[in-house]
């Protein structure tokens, strides 16, 4: 995810506690997600469809912190 980013990213998750909190809850959905998809964990197409819904909202918003970080730099 945001492989322009990387560096940017690896710097956030050590300083800054919001963006590693949102950058961890991504990345448990990301798993879950596809465990469902696998058939590793039984899920409904809901649940499956909002998992993703909130993954893609955490995205954003990771996106958003990484902007303001690198115009600021």
């Amino acid at each position: 995810m945001f492989p322009e980013y990387r560096d940017l990213i690896s710097r956030l998750k050590s300083e800054d506690g919001h963006f590693s909190r949102l950058f961890e809850r991504h990345n448990e959905l990301d798993h879950r997600i596809h465990n469902m998809e696998t058939g590793v964990t039984p899920a409904d197409t809901f649940t499956i469809e909002s998992l993703k819904k909130e993954k893609l909202m955490l995205k954003d918003k990771i996106y958003v912190v990484l902007r303001k970080a690198h115009e600021a730099a």
